[in-house]
């Protein structure tokens, strides 16, 4: 037996959008279950997101600290952002984000993994890269507002991250994932069978 998951759409009878925000939207549809009946499902209309693993020649990961309001939390995060053009290739935007949030550009790029984050209430699709042999990036930097302009960024060892994940410290989603799933591609195949950063993603198609 394959252990994948698959597309699937149940009909859907209605569908209204109470609220629209500036980035996100909140969609209930009504959806026919098995059993023929009808029921509400409320969730989070997200355009989707990029994630960025960033490994130094040290072994260090990019991290930088940001306050999160939903969660009332300043978070140890990897540099991330919304894909806010639609149909844009999340490779771009990822060398976008790495630049934007640390300044760095990366020569090696990986497909690390594919996430959704809360399937539940929430369609955010997120692709996590890993991104290697890291340097300044030229130009000036992006100049920062809002939270962005309280961050901080560090460098910290992988297993550092590892122990802060386990032992309930770290609770950032991208980070989380991309660092336990860094380890497990180093447990397996290795770094460069990962996929290419080009690779398809059905949850987000984009032009090459």
């Amino acid at each position: 037996m394959t252990i994948k998951d698959t597309a699937e759409e149940w009909e859907v009878r209605a569908t209204q959008t109470p609220f629209v925000g500036n980035k996100t939207s909140v969609r209930t549809d009504d959806v026919v279950m098995p059993d023929g009946s009808v029921v509400h499902r409320d969730y989070q209309v997200h355009p989707g997101s990029v994630a960025v693993l960033a490994l130094d020649d040290l072994g260090r990961v990019l991290v930088i600290r940001q306050y999160r309001h939903p969660v009332r939390h300043k978070l140890w995060e990897i540099p991330a952002g919304l894909l806010d053009i639609p149909g844009e290739n999340p490779l771009h935007a990822a060398q976008r984000e790495l630049y934007e949030e640390a300044h760095v550009k990366a020569e090696d790029w990986r497909v690390l993994t594919d996430v959704f984050t809360t399937p539940g209430g929430c369609d955010e699709a997120v692709r996590i890269f890993l991104a290697r042999d890291l340097s300044e990036a030229e130009g000036q930097r992006f100049e920062v507002e809002d939270e962005e302009a309280d961050m901080e960024l560090s460098r910290v060892p992988v297993d550092e991250l590892v122990r802060g994940v386990l032992t309930g410290e770290l609770h950032n989603n991208c980070l989380v994932v991309g660092v336990l799933s860094l380890i497990a591609a180093r447990h397996g195949d290795g770094l460069d069978a990962l996929r290419p950063a080009e690779a398809p993603w059905p949850a987000r198609p984009f032009e090459a």
